[in-house]
């Protein structure tokens, strides 16, 4: 296994948004079980070939099987060392913001600080019912969910009344964060520059999941989050904390990846029998070809958009076999990434903000001191019958 230290420039990752797709050249497609053990297999080869991060999405319909995120982080942070674990995305829209407050601070105990969480709204109307939401609520719901779970994971006892849920009196959501620091949250957006005020209002990360649409795009999304995150006062606007999405297949020659990446392209659910590969690989970061031929396509993205701080690559969709993800994540460890780092520390800004992890933000709150450790007060009662026992907590 790679040495693997904490990321330097840039972190770099892969990403799944856990399909469960028919493999166009054998015909077959992976059960639900088979799609779960890969993922985990791929997550640990993540860690093994050098890479920073590992993200699962969150999905309640078929044909998805991560409805469970933070309980597959759990397991996947248990078989790693060094790995962050992250989502792409936690749905802040359907999820009740005190369940997520519970779920990723215990996640955030379980890996020791190494993970976070990206939040977005999701955009499969019919999940909304499901959880008794509506979806021309959308927006306000995922603003008003975020000022509660924001609240939730910086004070001890909380009184809270908004729209969307019952108010809270007195609550204190348990376990309270790691050394007292919330986990990381990136906004997660494709389109709607709400979102990107979101993230830099709190001063959080904005991560532009720029696989489907043009670059022009996400230019205005990441300038417009880039000015408002310096106009709330949290640093420069190159100081703003960006992250991008991009998908990649590989193979030591160009003409190989092109002709075997292709009939997955072509039959992909969320872009087959559209445009053709060669021109949505103009258009989008799509990125088929040779180890360099991908370096050079990435390294265009700091052109476009500035430094950022966290790449994340798509490379387990589209009905591809594990074993050809696989050997796509050790050409993408050993012949990519490591390029990408020297080059891309080289060039930046030395104004650009480190990647976020907990032990740099734990540093940041509390520089030489012990961090604190929130434990309840003793013989307060409890949120149900008596006092908070946290009421009284520093």
């Amino acid at each position: 296994m790679k040495q693997q230290k904490e990321a330097g420039a840039v972190q770099f990752g892969v990403f799944s948004v856990s399909d469960i797709t028919r493999d166009p050249v054998s015909g077959e497609t992976p059960s639900e079980a088979e799609r779960i053990d890969a993922i985990v297999q791929i997550a640990e080869k993540a860690e093994e070939v050098g890479l920073d991060v590992f993200a699962i999405g969150e999905h309640h319909n078929p044909p998805f099987f991560s409805s469970a995120p933070t309980t597959l982080l759990a397991h996947i942070a248990a078989r790693t060392k060094r790995l962050i674990v992250s989502t792409a995305t936690t749905l802040i829209t359907t999820n009740d913001p005190v369940r997520i407050a519970e779920e990723y601070a215990m996640l955030q105990h379980l890996a020791k600080g190494r993970m976070d969480l990206m939040l977005g709204r999701g955009n499969t109307a019919p999940v909304y019912p499901w959880f008794g939401a509506d979806i021309r609520q959308s927006l306000p719901l995922a603003l008003e969910n975020y000022n509660l779970l924001h609240r939730l994971w910086r004070e001890d006892v909380i009184d809270w009344e908004g729209k969307f849920r019952t108010p809270l009196q007195g609550f204190t959501s348990t376990p309270r964060p790691l050394d007292d620091v919330p986990p990381f949250v990136w906004h997660g957006s494709i389109r709607t520059p709400e979102i990107a005020e979101q993230a830099a209002y709190y001063g959080d990360g904005f991560f532009a999941n720029n696989i489907f649409w043009p670059k022009e795009h996400y230019m205005r999304l990441i300038k417009f989050y880039r000015q408002r995150y310096a106009h709330y006062g949290h640093g420069t606007e190159k100081q703003a904390i960006v992250g991008l999405g991009g998908q990649a297949y590989i193979a030591k020659r160009s003409q190989d990846a092109i002709n075997e990446f292709r009939p997955y392209f072509n039959e992909a659910p969320v872009y087959g029998h559209g445009p053709k590969m060669e021109d949505f690989m103009e258009m989008t970061p799509l990125s088929v070809g040779s180890p360099q031929e991908v370096i050079d396509k990435t390294l265009t993205f700091r052109e476009h958009f500035g430094d950022y701080q966290r790449q994340m690559f798509l490379m387990d969709h589209a009905g591809l076999p594990l074993k050809t993800v696989l050997n796509q994540l050790d050409l993408l460890g050993e012949e990519v990434v490591p390029v990408l780092r020297k080059e891309i520390e080289a060039r930046q800004d030395p104004e650009t903000a480190k990647p976020p992890t907990h032990a740099r933000r734990v540093e940041e709150k509390y520089g030489d001191q012990p961090a604190r450790q929130p434990r309840p007060n003793a013989n307060r009662g409890d949120n149900v019958t008596g006092g908070s026992p946290y009421q009284d907590s520093q």
